[in-house]
């Protein structure tokens, strides 16, 4: 007889999301196992069940594990569905792979983000207890003075929670660089609107020892095995209890 295994963590290490990600899909009523909807992540069923998403059937073995880094353009959202917009993973299609974005860039905002169908590795990199820092550019709409960098170095409370102090380092005149290792909801665009500045530009170029570097908006390349190795054994830090999402 098949060891029953949490219905969330079969969809993880078939490919389709994070073990979160496979949560939501779930609680949204879009998997059935052998033609029942099943509304509960953490439902025991068979590894060898005939496990569908919308309809559409999940493969048994995942297909091979690929993890691209693409310059996300200003305009795209990562929504799988594009919500009426061009998705991120539009770009992605002759690859015929269920590929997921892993965390998100609002449609607004642009730089690195990546896209796999590696269950581990998606839950390695969203899962905050790793604490994979996140570097973004910030072009804001004038010159912030010393009180208003104060502001942005406090913990200030975003939709109330208490966020830790973020590094923030002035560039240039208008160009700031802040480095996350948490994030909550558009927290820079948040940050920025509590020290009365406004974001014109948010780019992310660094996530833990990837870089953008100088690849193109709408561009991608897919990361190397020793690449993927280096983010799934990332510095050991303290367990951390805080969402990733979007800024």
């Amino acid at each position: 007889m098949d060891t029953l295994e949490r219905l969330q963590n079969i969809l993880a290490q078939r490919g389709i999301a994070s073990r979160r990600g496979a949560a939501d899909l779930i609680h949204a009523g879009e998997i059935t196992v052998d033609g029942q909807v099943v509304t509960e992540p953490g439902l025991r069923v068979s590894p060898d069940a005939d496990i569908r998403h919308k309809g559409r059937p999940i493969p048994l073995q995942a297909e091979r594990y690929r993890t691209f880094l693409y310059h996300k353009p200003v305009g795209e959202v990562c929504s799988t569905d594009g919500q009426g917009a061009r998705s991120v993973l539009d770009s992605f299609k002759a690859f015929k792979l269920r590929l997921v974005p892993v965390g998100r860039l609002d449609k607004d905002s642009e730089g690195l983000l990546l896209i796999s169908n590696d269950g581990a590795l998606i839950q390695r990199l969203t899962h905050p207890r790793y604490d994979h820092q996140k570097v973004y550019e910030v072009f804001v709409n004038r010159a912030p003075d010393e009180h208003q960098l104060n502001i942005l170095r406090s913990p200030l409370l975003i939709e109330g929670y208490r966020i830790r102090p973020v590094p923030v380092k002035q560039i240039a005149s208008r160009l700031l660089q802040f480095t996350l290792s948490e994030g909550r909801h558009r927290q820079i665009r948040q940050m920025c609107e509590q020290a009365g500045l406004r974001v014109t530009r948010l780019k992310r170029i660094s996530i833990s020892n990837l870089k953008l570097g100088a690849l193109p908006p709408g561009h991608y390349r897919e990361l190397t095995p020793d690449e993927i190795k280096r983010l799934l054994t990332p510095p050991a830090s303290k367990p951390q209890s805080k969402k990733t999402s979007t800024h």
